[in-house]
């Protein structure tokens, strides 16, 4: 699964719906295609994509990707958009990973059911559940022989859904989740309603090494006189955004008048940062390391991760300057 996270998936939940729905058209289409393609390789691709769809193996998946991605389908949406309603979205992380949990202990029956009504429909040969599982390209001597039910329940429901579960769990922990309800309590929004002492007494908990043991005191009574000045401020009211907050204290010097508030803006402002930064790096790594390149060292792989992620700033170096800095580098070694 993706993170959770990522609009696209919104798209492809509303695309499994349509293959769905729409798989008797398609079967048709490459049934077409297997006839009469325009030559031999397109033929033979329409028939192996034919043989795939209409296997058992890739109903189930589809099937159980549709009931996944529809869980998750809001959560996804929510998460991306610029304006989070950060409390919602925590809330909806744990109703997701409540129907997830649900779904693995009780969805099973109900998932198979509808696989088997779509088998019958498309009359795709579904297997008993009792029979032993037989793997595709190995030899049944060299396979632990499972039986069907055991393969499709335990190995494959049971492993997906344990991984989306997993998923959910690192990028959420309840810690982040905290952390994150916590920074919420900075929004400007509706006259700083968000605003909660307790919780952002709370969110410096979470720096200790950013605050020192005297300092949540002093905060506390910072953020009692805080409120009360941005609630009476025009200026401050028709702000949008903890960035655009940060920028105002400093332009109006809040930040010297009220500092321990001020860093936690700062802290709240980072976060941010760091996680995009983290989620770009593994999306890039995905397409620099790739199955053709897998045996990249270190150090190449994290040059080329730099080079791609900030390509924005590569992009306006000119090639003459690089070469030049190369030859200089060259003519300081060889004077040393």
């Amino acid at each position: 699964m993706k993170r959770a996270g990522d609009t696209r998936w919104g798209s492809h939940y509303g695309t499994l719906v349509s293959v769905i729905s729409m798989f008797e058209s398609i079967v048709d289409v490459l049934d077409f295609i297997v006839e009469d393609g325009l030559n031999s390789e397109q033929r033979g691709e329409a028939f192996n994509l034919l043989v795939l769809i209409q296997s058992f193996d890739f109903i189930f998946s589809l099937h159980l990707m549709k009931v996944i991605l529809g869980i998750t389908n809001e959560l996804s949406i929510v998460l991306q958009r610029k304006e989070n309603d950060i409390v919602n979205a925590m809330q909806l992380v744990k109703l997701v990973k409540y129907r997830i949990q649900t779904l693995r202990n009780e969805g099973w029956d109900e998932l198979l059911n509808e696989v088997c009504l779509f088998c019958e429909k498309q009359n795709i040969i579904f297997p008993s559940m009792d029979e032993n599982f037989q793997m595709k390209g190995r030899s049944r001597r060299k396979v632990h022989q499972v039986t069907n039910l055991y393969h499709y329940k335990v190995e494959f429901f049971y492993v997906i859904l344990d991984l989306q579960l997993q998923e959910l769990n690192n990028s959420f922990s309840q810690s982040s989740m905290e952390l994150l309800i916590c920074i919420a309590c900075l929004s400007l929004n509706n006259a700083f309603s968000a605003f909660d002492k307790e919780k952002l007494l709370r969110l410096a908990q979470f720096y200790p090494s950013d605050f020192s043991s005297i300092e949540p005191t002093v905060l506390d009574n910072q953020l009692s006189t805080y409120i009360l000045g941005m609630r009476s401020s025009d200026e401050f009211s028709m702000l949008n955004g903890i960035g655009a907050l940060a920028e105002k204290l400093v332009l109006k010097n809040k930040s010297m008048v009220y500092p321990l508030v001020y860093l936690l803006v700062k802290l709240a402002l980072i976060l941010p940062v760091t996680t995009a930064s983290v989620e770009r790096g593994f999306s890039a790594m995905k397409i620099v390391k790739n199955r053709l390149r897998n045996r990249m060292g270190d150090q190449l792989l994290n040059d080329s991760l730099v080079t791609y992620i900030e390509k924005s700033v590569f992009d306006g170096i000119v090639n003459e300057a690089i070469m030049q800095r190369i030859q200089n580098m060259k003519n300081r070694r060889e004077q040393l």
